[in-house]
C-alpha cells in the first residue's frame, strides 16, 4: 500500500487544478512540450535576489505549452482558481505572448482548460 505524500496536505486549491492539466495534457497530447515556471513561492533574500539576477520577471503565465499550433506560436495559461483574477504583471505577460503569436488566456476551472487545450492542438 503506497504512502501519502506529507507534502500533499500544503497543496491549495490553484495547485491541485494546474496538476489536473497538466495530467489531461500528459495523457491526451504526449507529445506536448510544456512547462511550468517556478515564480512564485516565498523565498529567502538571496534567492530572491537570484531569481531577479538571472532574469526572472513576475507574472509569467503558470503553463507554457511551446509546442505550435497551425495559427499560433504557443499556448500560456494563467490558471486562477474559483473567483480570483490576473494580477496587472500576469495581464502584461498574457498581452506580451499575443503580441509574440501565442494564444495567452486566463481560467479558473478544469473543464475550460480542457476546452482551450483541446481548441489549440486541433488547429
Amino acid at each position: 500500500m503506497a504512502r501519502a505524500n506529507p507534502y500533499q496536505k500544503y497543496l491549495k486549491g490553484e495547485d491541485l487544478l494546474q496538476r489536473a492539466v497538466i495530467n489531461y495534457i500528459q495523457m491526451q497530447y504526449p507529445d506536448a512540450i510544456f512547462t511550468h515556471p517556478m515564480n512564485e513561492g516565498k523565498r529567502s533574500p538571496f534567492e530572491q535576489y537570484k531569481l531577479k539576477y538571472l532574469g526572472t520577471k513576475p507574472g509569467i503565465p503558470d503553463l507554457l505549452i511551446f509546442t505550435p499550433n497551425s495559427k499560433r506560436s504557443g499556448l500560456a495559461i494563467e490558471l486562477k482558481y474559483k473567483y480570483n483574477k490576473p494580477t496587472p504583471k500576469q495581464k502584461e505577460w498574457l498581452k506580451w505572448l499575443e503580441k509574440c503569436n501565442w494564444e495567452a488566456i486566463w481560467l479558473n476551472n478544469f473543464d475550460d482548460c480542457k476546452e482551450a487545450i483541446d481548441n489549440y492542438f486541433k488547429n
